[in-house]
């Protein structure tokens, strides 16, 4: 019988904040990225990355940091339905850096958080057995009230046939075996422990651990005598994860070497970061166990995820998703270093991003030069008039999907500002208006360092008048500032949309549009988004979008600029666009601010009427996009049913 869930994984959730500096000490790093965190998280995260229908049950805080880890649980598809708020506790902390190859510190922030309150009230038996599968880690085996959690949500498991699995997951300071600044430590024997691990194991399935985890797990350092000891309580299969060397499952019993075990293929590459690894072993053998595949192919998975986890920064953010997992699988090693690996940091880059924006009705005011130039216009008004773009805009939207907003920092700050968490999809430019060659706004920095202080979900917009006949100097000039945009835009984990505007520049062609979009391909650009004028002829939009197709089977799409058109050519654009798929939709501003911004500046249109004049204007926009894709959808239909 076919269930809602796959698997719910229980225990520990916290926020990851890793050190962005590499090779030296935690003292001394300076700044910090933030990530989901605690195995469970990670697992829920990476299973649901790699298709399967994925759940977490925890506690978080009722804060900033806890609505944080259930948001971006929600971004990667997982159901929280089972992520309790604690209104008095604190959501955990894990402060952690690479140093070197051998040396990952980290400082567990975990006295009374918000996690290890979880209690028996927490396991709702409905939502247990919505899943398949049950994944419970060590950690919350080491205090009685979420022992008494986990073992009801298990025993639910069993009583109802599902499948249930542990990942040993010890960390000795969590057990109370070590102080604060041993975070990093994986392994101090304890007879307690060890008792109340094996006073557990009869009720998995499926056992998995370090070779450490399973001395802990079996009372002695003697790795076979240790999984012998595990086998005498418990007929799971018994996953033995051995670093470089892969893993060994053994489903009946062990032999007298851990070479004789399944095996899977592993992967040769540079190690840079072991932190997080494991659960991503885990997410790809529990991919490959819910699925049904052998121990070979399941053990190939889990290598391949943790492949991954060891070349890249962060835990749960470099796990791959499905599609990048096979993509791996079917080429093979090429780089290493597999951060370094431009085609597999691609797929892994674009089959990860978060948000579905199949409609984009965007309402650009980002215009900068031609407010300024309005009767009238004066920096502070222009600021002002932007925040009633944003009522108009927000009050379309109504807080439905497939609406956003294009706004700039220096004319438009306070709109930007109010706009963050409204659920609109936010571009924002960094070009100097009417620059060629391509100049950006002085807050970027001569480094391009200013991103560095955007929110992640900011859009970084990027207009480049370009043309195929530009001389090679001008070419190059602007080449080298959008290749140095693009990456600094990856660096900064911030989606760029790249504008081209060939025809303020010479005159345009069926082809011209597609040439540049090759153009830029080929000097290793991809754009999550283009932003294009309208074609003149359906054979341009059918050679822009081959070309966007050929090169990114991932792109967001393109949106369509509007350059001031009158309300009917733009209908006419719009019906011509929408007949192709790659096209989300639309990106037009004075279309709809125009007029009111003409007499607001001047006095003579209240906030009210200018709010409502934009309001009309932009619903009407959204409804000839919505018809005209309604339309062509329509044709497509009759055409395949006549075909």
């Amino acid at each position: 019988m076919t269930k809602p869930l796959d698997v719910i994984t229980i225990g520990r959730s916290s926020v990851d904040l890793y050190g962005a500096q590499i090779g030296g000490r935690l003292e001394d790093m300076a700044s910090f990225n933030k990530y989901i965190g605690g195995s469970p998280t990670n697992m829920a995260a990476g299973t649901a990355r790699l298709g399967l229908k994925s759940a977490l049950i925890t506690r978080v805080g009722d804060e900033h940091m806890g609505r944080f880890i259930k948001e971006q649980l929600a971004k990667e598809g997982v159901d929280t339905r089972g992520i309790v708020t604690d209104p008095e506790r604190l959501t955990a902390l894990v402060i952690l850096g690479i140093r070197d190859q051998e040396q990952f510190p980290l400082i567990f922030y975990r006295d009374n958080c918000a996690d290890m309150a979880l209690c028996e009230d927490d396991i709702d038996e409905g939502y247990v057995t919505s899943a398949r599968a049950v994944v419970a880690t060590g950690t919350h085996l080491s205090h009685t009230r979420t022992e008494a959690a986990v073992l009801k949500a298990l025993n639910i498991a069993r009583a109802n046939g599902m499948q249930t699995a542990l990942d040993i997951d010890y960390r000795p300071n969590l057990w109370g075996l070590s102080g604060h600044g041993d975070g990093e430590n994986r392994f101090i024997a304890s007879d307690k422990v060890t008792a109340k691990l094996q006073s557990t194991l009869h009720l998995f399935d499926l056992i998995v651990g370090t070779e450490e985890e399973f001395h802990i797990a079996g009372g002695t350092t003697d790795t076979i005598a240790a999984l012998r000891a595990v086998r005498e309580v418990s007929g799971a299969t018994l996953v033995c994860k051995r670093g470089p060397m892969g893993a060994s499952a053994f489903e009946g019993p062990i032999p007298d070497s851990l070479d004789d075990g399944q095996t899977g293929p592993g992967f040769p590459i540079e190690v840079f970061n072991v932190l997080g690894a494991g659960d991503g072993f885990m997410s790809g053998l529990l991919k490959g166990w819910l699925d049904g595949e052998d121990w070979p192919t399941a053990l190939k998975y889990a290598n391949a995820c943790g492949a991954f986890a060891v070349s890249r920064h962060g835990c749960a953010p470099a796990y791959p998703s499905w599609t990048e997992l096979q993509f791996f699988l079917d080429r093979g090693v090429k780089e290493k270093a597999l951060r370094k690996d431009k085609a597999l940091e691609q797929i892994h880059w674009s089959t990860n991003r978060k948000g579905d924006w199949s409609t984009m009705r965007v309402f650009a005011f980002d215009h900068r030069m031609q407010l300024e130039e309005l009767d009238g216009a004066t920096d502070a008004k222009i600021d002002d008039f932007k925040e009633l773009c944003l009522d108009a805009c927000t009050a379309v939207a109504d807080g439905r999907s497939g609406y956003g907003l294009l706004c700039d920092g220096r004319l438009g700050r306070q709109a930007l500002y109010k706009a963050a968490g409204t659920g609109l999809w936010i571009g924002r430019p960094v070009e100097w208006p009417g620059s060629r060659p391509l100049t950006l706004e002085p807050e970027i920095g001569p480094d391009f360092g200013g991103l560095n202080e955007w929110p992640l979900e900011h859009v970084v917009k990027c207009l480049c008048f370009y043309h195929p006949d530009d001389t090679a100097e001008m070419k190059q000039q602007q080449e080298d500032t959008v290749t140095r945009l693009f990456h600094a835009c990856r660096r900064n984990n911030l989606e760029f949309l790249l504008e081209v505007i060939p025809s303020k520049v010479a005159a345009v062609t069926d082809t011209t549009t597609a040439e540049i979009i090759q153009r830029f391909y080929d000097i290793g650009i991809y754009p999550d988004w283009w932003k294009l004028e309208p074609m003149k002829s359906e054979a341009g939009w059918q050679a822009a979008c081959d070309a966007i197709a050929r090169n990114d089977a991932h792109t967001r799409g393109i949106v369509v600029l509007g350059l001031a058109a009158a309300e009917d050519a733009l209908a006419d654009s719009f019906r011509a666009a929408a007949k192709f798929p790659l096209v989300k939709g639309f990106a037009v501003g004075r279309t709809i601010f125009g007029d009111a911004a003409k007499a607001w500046m001047k006095g003579e249109m209240s906030d009210a009427d200018a709010v409502a004049l934009m309001k009309d204007n932009y619903t009407r926009l959204c409804t000839i996009w919505d018809d005209a894709r309604a339309q062509a959808s329509a044709q497509t239909g009759t055409t395949r049913q006549t075909a």
